[in-house]
């Protein structure tokens, strides 16, 4: 058996972070290195290693990500478009995965400008 991602480890309480939002599919957490004002991970509790690893059967799961997400920002004060919020799926190296657990980076409280990166 392979060692827990630190992800799993958050979810499963060996390692503390106060949980911005929980519920059965998801739990969120404010990054520890944030890259906006606002910075929130949204990680399912299902192990699911990168986005492009998902399958039919983790539809669900996916959905429950996205729908975290508007809760999150309204819960956050950000989800009238008149401030904004950015989501962001890494996969792979290149693109900044860091954690094998397919997590999405909530992003606001800032100027996001586009393209990114």
């Amino acid at each position: 058996m392979s060692e827990k991602t630190i992800f799993q480890k958050i979810i499963d309480r060996e390692i503390p972070a106060p949980l911005v939002y929980e519920d059965e599919w998801v739990a969120a957490f404010n990054d520890v290195n944030p890259q906006a004002p606002i910075h929130v991970l949204i990680v399912p509790k299902k192990l699911i290693p990168r986005v492009g690893e998902a399958v039919a059967e983790d539809q669900a799961t996916l959905g429950a990500l996205l729908l975290a997400a508007g809760k999150i920002a309204d819960k956050l004060g950000i989800k009238d478009r008149s401030k904004g919020f950015r989501l962001v799926i890494n996969h792979g190296k290149d693109a900044g995965e860091s954690v094998p657990h397919l997590h999405v980076h909530l992003l606001a409280g800032r100027s996001l400008e586009w393209p990114p990166g």
